[in-house]
This record gives structure tokens, C-alpha cells and sequence, in this order.
């Protein structure tokens, strides 16, 4: 299945995980729960807390998952 999706709001179970590829520029915000985000050859990974932002910033495959329970966030 390929979904695409340029902006809005996701809610992602316990352990989903959302691939975006080539993606850099958009803003991940974390609105409930909280999410863990790597991006291809990057050593460090991000978490963001409810509230929270991050600027996806390098081409290639970025991984968003849940952390805990479910989590919901939007993306622009």
C-alpha cells in the first residue's frame, strides 16, 4: 500500500511505525504521546514529547515511530 500525504495530522498505534522518504524540510510535531524519529545516515535520533517539533533536514528515508502508547502527530 502506498499512501501519499503531503500535510495534516496522523494517529499512530503502539509500535507503528511511519516511513517518510525524501522528506526533508517538513516539520514533524508531536500532539499526544510521544514519538522517536531517525533519519538515514544520521547518528543521532530525536525524541519529541507532546508539543514538541523537529525539521526533518536530510534527504533518504526517516523512520517515526511511537514511543509507548499510541501517539498523534502532524506534519507540514
Amino acid at each position: 500500500m502506498r499512501i501519499e500525504l503531503q500535510s495534516g495530522q496522523l494517529r499512530l498505534a503502539r509500535g507503528q511505525v511511519l516511513k517518510l522518504r525524501d522528506a526533508a524540510g517538513s516539520t514533524v510535531c508531536a500532539v499526544e504521546g510521544s514519538i522517536w524519529i531517525t533519519e538515514e545516515n544520521q547518528p543521532d535520533d530525536i525524541v519529541l514529547k507532546p508539543r514538541g517539533r523537529y525539521r526533518l533536514s536530510h534527504p533518504g528515508l526517516a523512520i517515526v515511530q511511537t514511543l509507548g502508547d499510541e501517539a498523534s502527530l502532524t506534519f507540514s
